[in-house]
């Protein structure tokens, strides 16, 4: 594909419009780990909400939904889309608690809930772990993803693709801190969610239009059912009973046990990682109730349709990527190339770019928040100025980029770097759920539950009981993982220790849980208002998931041609949002700006 000095220059302002973002806050950032990692806790919720979307955003997002659909059909989406069970769980039962905790990352919390010296260990252990490990492997999917846009686009060669985009990602990210991130991600999510939702519109166009593209894919269902003896639809949101797409005992793992047992980021059980970074930096508790609900609203209802009519397309255009061992992924970057008018080649770039530093540049300073706060200012070097801990962020964060640039070059697809931070953090999820409303939850409930899950999905991968013709591998690793570390977990929690009482009660004042879990504690703390408000919030749960679900069925429904039943699902996501709306005014606002 050849770009003209048009399209050249347009990718240069973008780059510019980040840079120049980045020096105007460089001074803000700098003034404290507290301004550098949470902005200072001045953010609104339309900003921080806006930003955990664009972050969730990434280059390798669309490359991956489109291998995904070519392969298993609309339905493979629920290894992702089950997770809006567990993030209106933290809008409604975390978030709030999140920001009374007043910590710069989640694993802070290590040492605000337990005590001594295995709370010491964990929280050094979860810095390294996921400061270093698990981002390393995040930031080589991102990075693999980003060098095969680039690669099939315009035949640039590996190391220069990462060197160009990672570099100037981590100079506004190191000078800016989370300041620069936010306002950066606000312009790249604008950018990328506009350019995707043309490139989609060309891609249908070029099949023939939406009803050419459903008759052409009733054809490719028929050829699939036939040769695999089963039946149903590529188009369909749920799988069927013999479906020759995606298989329902996956489909059942995924919306029974994956999105509570699982930690991914983005999607932990309970809040964590990068979203609770954004809830720390909200106003209040009501701004940080409200950036949660806004992502999981914009993340699962309004963005997946631009990428899943891309990848419909990409199953009629390229039907040889439909073939074992094709490169599906890049049937995406292949539409672009082919079908998009030169008119647009500089934004559509421009637009990747931004899907990946979004991700980069939260990668990067959500990491070395880690890095700097739990471990190198915790364990390594202490009592030193704010001026050194900044300057030390900044230099963890570049260090940071050539780790992840590395990681990459070891990765043959992102589907298999996605699948390997699921294994890994298999069966851990209950754990971080329940360790705000039961106090028994102790540091070695946690330290036992990621070591077996660590190992056991080790182990799984090297023996392979499964193999890699059985559908459902996938689902039965995940079961097997899951069931081994939760034996291990409670089995550590009632053969160890309980929390001393005065960790507990210093948890129980600052956070206020639910006193149904903590009805001893909150016995010795009075003056605490008990919060009892679990059913309201269950209520609020359920609804929040329908509004949603039935919002990103409606516009699915709506674009494929089937009005009459996306103007009732859309009915039906409006009169649920609006109880939430009734039952958060009755219950009163101000109990969600941090007064209460």
């Amino acid at each position: 594909m050849k770009l003209t000095l048009t399209d050249w220059v347009v990718v240069a302002t973008y780059f510019l419009i980040n840079l120049l973002i980045g020096l105007y806050y460089r001074k803000k950032a700098s003034a404290s780990t507290d301004d550098f990692f949470v902005s200072g806790r001045e953010v609104s919720w339309w900003l921080a909400g806006t930003s955990m979307v664009a972050t969730t955003f990434a280059a390798d997002t669309p490359l991956w939904v489109t291998g995904q659909v070519v392969r298993r059909g609309v339905a493979a989406n629920w290894f992702w889309w089950s997770f809006l069970l567990s993030g209106m769980m933290t809008v409604f039962f975390f978030a709030r608690m999140w920001r009374r905790a007043e910590i710069i990352t989640d694993v802070e919390l290590v040492e605000l809930r337990y005590a001594g010296k295995p709370a010491a260990f964990l929280r050094g252990f979860r810095a390294l772990y996921f400061g270093l490990l698990i981002n390393c492997i995040i930031l080589g999917w991102v990075n693999l993803a980003m060098e095969k846009i680039l690669g099939i686009s315009l035949n640039i060669p590996k190391f220069w693709a990462v060197v160009i985009c990672m570099a100037i990602t981590a100079i506004y990210t190191s000078i800016s801190g989370l300041w620069g991130v936010l306002w950066t991600d606000l312009v790249q999510f604008i950018l990328k969610m506009a350019m995707l939702i043309v490139l989609a519109v060309y891609a249908v166009r070029a099949v023939g239009g939406m009803g050419a593209l459903k008759t052409k894919l009733a054809a490719v269902d028929a050829a699939r059912g036939a040769a695999s003896g089963g039946s149903g639809s590529i188009l369909s949101f749920v799988p069927d009973m013999h479906s020759p797409w995606m298989p329902l005992m996956t489909f059942l793992v995924y919306i029974g046990v994956y999105w509570w047992s699982v930690w991914y980021p983005g999607a932990e059980p309970g809040g964590g990682g990068y979203v609770a970074q954004r809830i720390f930096c909200a106003k209040d508790e009501k701004n940080s109730l409200l950036a949660t609900l806004w992502f999981n609203i914009a993340h699962y209802a309004l963005r997946p349709w631009a990428w899943i009519l891309t990848a419909l397309a990409v199953v009629v255009l390229y039907p040889e990527l439909s073939r074992p061992g094709a490169d599906a992924e890049g049937g995406f970057i292949r539409c672009w190339v082919d079908y998009m008018p030169g008119a647009f080649r500089g934004l559509m770039l421009a637009a990747f770019a931004a899907a990946y530093m979004s991700t980069i540049a939260t990668q990067l300073n959500w990491s070395s928040s880690y890095i700097v706060n739990d471990f190198y200012r915790r364990f390594a070097v202490r009592g030193r100025t704010e001026g050194h801990y900044v300057t030390v962020s900044k230099v963890a964060t570049m260090g940071l980029m050539v780790l992840g640039a590395a990681v990459s070059y070891l990765m043959q697809s992102v589907a298999g770097g996605w699948d390997m931070v699921v294994n890994i953090g298999a069966g851990t999820g209950l754990v971080y759920l329940l360790r705000w409303y039961w106090w028994r939850i102790n540091a070695w409930s946690e330290i036992s539950a990621m070591t077996a899950a660590a190992v056991t999905s080790i182990i799984l991968r090297f023996l392979s009981p499964f193999p890699a013709s059985d559908p459902n591998q996938f689902a039965k690793n995940l079961l097997l993982t899951v069931i081994v570390t939760t034996v291990v977990w409670v089995a550590a929690t009632l053969l160890t220790e309980p929390e001393p009482e005065s960790k507990l009660l210093e948890f129980y004042r600052r956070v206020r849980p639910g006193v149904a879990g903590w009805k001893h504690v909150a016995v010795l703390a009075p003056e605490v208002t008990p919060t009892q408000d679990g059913w309201y919030n269950l209520m609020d749960w359920i609804l929040g998931c329908l509004m949603v679900y039935m919002t990103l069925f409606a516009i699915g429904k709506l674009l494929l041609g089937f009005t009459g039943t996306g103007l009732v699902f859309l009915a039906i996501a409006a009169v649920s949002g609006y109880i939430i709306y009734w039952d958060l005014s009755r219950r009163g606002w101000e109990t969600l700006s941090g007064k209460g």
